[in-house]
């Protein structure tokens, strides 16, 4: 089932968190009304970046695709889209016939009017594809532990030194009847993030010692890896090659964006 629409301006379950971690740059709030209609609300957010948009956007992204901006979707009544470097909704306070028709309408005129458009973040290029079991919809564009925390949680703690200097992005990947996360962190050179790891291994994976690998108690798979200024980790994956299988393909990709 798709969300529900908030009754009240602003996003249904996005907090303050979010914006902040993005570059929060400023917001615009229209408001719609239509006599016999219910009021249509447009929330139009100024990130720092295309990619800090594109990041608000992912968060949360889980309906169907709605084609408008640049990225876009549409269920329970809430139209979500970004372009350039900004993140726009668009919601009903109650339903009736043509609020849907209004609030696409809505929308377009909304992306049309942004006359800048920018690119996904390049760290998404180093994720494997489908063909490695990549669950559609699942890829979040995080600059923050706390926003990490809420899609897999790993410690309350800031083991990887995750901040606005950093990149990251994780997704999920199906495994049979099973998933597997597998996170990639972008630091600004490779010493910073040999420290992370550091930091990480020893507070998350201690027993691994000096190996990149650890089975779990639920008889699942960890990897930590570095690879120039990327570090990459797997969680929960069900086999040891599954895990390696993924790491490699990511590996892969950074290597021929370094040539």
């Amino acid at each position: 089932m798709g969300r529900r629409a908030p009754t009240t301006p602003g996003p249904s379950s996005i907090t303050a968190e979010l914006y902040l971690a993005y570059g929060f740059q400023g917001l615009k709030v229209r408001r719609f009304e239509k006599p016999g209609s219910p009021p249509i609300n447009l929330e139009v957010y100024e990130m720092a970046s295309p990619e800090d948009a594109y990041g608000v956007f992912s968060f949360e992204y889980q309906d169907d695709p709605a084609g408008i901006g640049q990225g876009s979707e549409f269920g329970g009544g809430l139209l979500r889209f970004w372009k350039g470097k900004y993140f726009a909704s668009v919601y009903a306070e109650g339903e009736g016939d043509g609020v849907e028709a209004a609030i696409f309408g809505i929308g377009r005129a909304a992306a049309q009017a942004i006359s800048s458009t920018g690119s996904e973040p390049r760290l998404i290029q180093l994720l494997p594809g489908k063909e490695l079991g990549l669950v559609d919809k699942s890829t979040r564009y995080l600059k923050s532990h706390v926003l990490l925390n809420q899609r897999f949680f790993i410690s309350h703690q800031n083991l990887l030194n995750l901040s606005q200097k950093t990149e990251a992005v994780l997704a999920v990947y199906s495994r049979g009847r099973q998933k597997a996360q597998l996170l990639l962190v972008r630091y600004a050179d490779a010493d910073e993030a040999g420290a992370a790891l550091k930091t990480f291994k020893k507070a998350y994976m201690p027993e691994a010692g000096d190996k990149d690998r650890v089975k779990t108690e639920d008889k699942k798979w960890t990897f930590a890896r570095q690879q120039k200024e990327y570090l990459l980790f797997v969680f929960s994956a069900p086999a040891e090659s599954d895990a390696e299988s993924l790491l490699k393909a990511s590996e892969e990709r950074i290597l021929m964006g370094h040539r």
